[in-house]
C-alpha cells in the first residue's frame, strides 16, 4: 500500500514540476502579477529544485530497500592438486545468496518508503514556505508603489497649497511664512518621494533572489490583485493545521519510518540464512577403473549466521525506540507551535480587517473633507495656513496607514495559507480573491 501510494506521489510531483516548466504565454522575464511570481519561482527557485531532489534521492532508497543482496561468486584454484579416488580436484567454483529472515526486507522497504513520503511532504513544506515569501515580498513591493503614488498626489496637493499661499500674498491676505511653510512641507514631500523610490531597489534585489534570477535586473511595476477582505472561518483552522499541513504530515511519515525501523531492529535477533552450491573440477582418476572417475563433485550448502552480540541488537532497538518517540514528540510540538502561530495570524486578520474598514469609511473620508473645508476656510482668511498643512498630513498618514493595513491583512492571509497548507476556507460573503 505504502509503496502503491509513493509511485502516485512520484507520478504527481512530477507532473507538477513538469507544468511548472512548461512554457506560459506570459514573458517570464516581466512578472507582472502575483501568479507570475509565483510561477517563475516555483520554477527556478534553487532551494525549492534542492529540496524536490532531496525528495527523488528519498524515493531512490526504496527499490534499494527492497532488493536482496547481491549473490557471491567465488573462485578458488588448488595450487597443488588435491588428489581424490575419483581423480585429482583442480579448482572450485561457489554461487550463494543470502535471504534475510522473515519480515525483515518488508521492514526496512517500509521505512524507506515511509520516509521518502517524508522528504515529499517537506519539499510540500519548502513549496509552501516559498509561496508564502514571495507573497509576502509581492505585497510589499505592491505596497512601495501605493505609497510612491499617495506621496506623489500629496507632493501635488501641496504644490497647489503652495500657489494658494502665493496668490493670497499678492493680494495681502496672507503672510509671507506661509510660503516658506509650503515650500519648507514641498522640499520634506520631495525628499520622502526620494526616499521610497530609493527602496525600489533592495525591494526587487530581494524578489529577484527568491525567483532565482539577477538581483539586479529590472522589474515592472507590479499589478496589485482585485481583492477583497477576507473574513476567516476560524473554527476550521486548526483542524486544517493537523489534516494538511505538510510539516505536521512529514513528522506523521517519520513516525511511521522509526516504527518500521523499530521492527527491523527487532529482526535483528534472528539469523539470516544463505544458501548455495559449490563445483568442483575433478579430472579423471590415473588408475583405470575407478567408478566414478573424473565426476565433478556438487555440493548444496545451507548456513546462517548465529545473532551471537545481543548488546548490540538491544543497543538498535532502544535507538528505533528512542527515534520513535522523538518524531512522536516533535509532531506533538509542531501542532502546538503552529496552532499558536495560527491564533497570531487570526487576531492580525481580524483587527486589520477591522482598521481596514476604520479608515475606508470614517477616517480618510472625513480627512479629505478636512482638507477641502481647510483650504476654503484659509482662502476665506478663517483658519491659518499651518491649519491647512496639519489637515493635509492627517489626510496623507491615513492613506498610507490604509495601504499599510491592507498589505498587513494579505501578508497574514498568506501566512495563514502556508499553516494550513492551502486555500482557507471563507465566511459566507467573502471570497479568496487575492489568490
Amino acid at each position: 500500500m505504502i509503496m502503491k501510494k509513493l509511485v502516485f506521489i512520484m507520478a504527481a510531483v512530477s507532473m507538477s514540476w513538469n507544468a511548472f516548466s512548461q512554457p506560459t504565454a506570459a514573458d517570464p522575464n516581466s512578472p507582472v502579477t502575483l501568479e507570475d511570481y509565483l510561477r517563475i519561482a516555483a520554477t527556478n527557485n534553487a532551494g525549492l529544485k534542492s529540496s524536490f531532489e532531496r525528495w527523488r534521492m528519498a524515493a531512490a532508497a526504496v527499490p534499494q530497500a527492497k532488493a536482496l543482496d547481491d549473490p557471491r561468486f567465488t573462485y578458488g584454484y588448488f595450487i597443488e592438486e588435491v588428489e581424490t579416488r575419483t581423480g585429482p580436484q583442480k579448482q572450485r567454483f561457489s554461487f550463494s545468496q543470502m535471504f534475510p529472515w522473515f519480515g525483515k526486507i518488508e521492514a526496512r522497504t517500509d521505512a524507506a518508503a515511509a520516509a521518502a513520503q517524508a522528504a515529499y511532504k517537506r519539499y510540500e513544506a519548502d513549496k509552501l514556505n516559498l509561496f508564502g515569501k514571495v507573497k509576502n515580498a509581492f505585497y510589499e513591493y505592491t505596497y512601495l508603489y501605493e505609497a510612491i503614488d499617495i506621496a506623489q498626489q500629496n507632493l501635488e496637493l501641496l504644490k497647489h497649497f503652495e500657489q494658494v499661499a502665493q496668490a493670497r500674498y499678492r493680494t495681502a491676505a496672507a503672510k509671507h511664512p506661509d510660503i516658506i511653510r509650503a515650500q519648507i512641507e514641498l522640499a520634506l514631500m520631495e525628499d520622502h518621494v526620494t526616499e521610497l523610490n530609493n527602496m525600489l531597489s533592495p525591494m526587487q534585489s530581494g524578489l529577484n533572489a527568491l525567483m532565482n534570477r539577477d538581483t539586479m535586473a529590472a522589474l515592472n511595476q507590479p499589478r496589485r490583485p482585485d481583492a477583497a477582505l477576507a473574513n476567516v472561518d476560524e473554527t476550521a483552522i486548526v483542524g486544517l493545521i493537523a489534516e494538511r499541513n505538510p510539516e505536521i504530515a512529514a513528522l506523521q511519515n517519520e513516525i511511521a519510518a522509526a516504527r518500521s525501523r523499530l521492527r527491523l531492529a527487532q529482526k535483528r535477533y534472528y539469523p539470516d540464512v544463505t544458501l548455495g552450491v559449490d563445483w568442483i573440477q575433478t579430472d579423471s582418476a590415473r588408475m583405470d577403473g575407478v567408478w566414478g572417475s573424473g565426476r565433478d563433485p556438487i555440493i548444496a550448502m545451507v548456513s546462517v549466521n548465529i545473532p551471537l552480540w545481543t548488546d548490540s541488537y538491544n543497543a538498535g532497538k532502544q535507538q528505533a525506540q528512542s527515534s520513535m518517540r522523538a518524531a512522536r514528540l516533535r509532531k506533538e510540538q509542531t501542532q502546538l507551535d503552529l496552532s499558536a502561530r495560527a491564533a497570531d495570524v487570526l487576531y492580525k486578520i481580524e483587527e486589520t480587517s477591522r482598521k481596514a474598514g476604520l479608515h475606508a469609511g470614517t477616517l480618510i473620508p472625513k480627512a479629505k473633507e478636512m482638507v477641502e473645508v481647510s483650504e476654503s476656510s484659509y482662502r476665506a482668511g478663517g483658519v491659518d495656513f499651518l491649519s491647512l498643512i496639519d489637515a493635509q498630513r492627517k489626510l496623507l498618514t491615513f492613506e498610507v496607514t490604509y495601504q499599510r493595513i491592507l498589505t498587513d491583512h494579505f501578508q497574514a492571509l498568506a501566512e495563514l495559507e502556508t499553516l494550513t497548507g492551502g486555500a482557507i476556507p471563507l465566511n459566507e460573503g467573502t471570497t479568496n480573491e487575492h489568490e
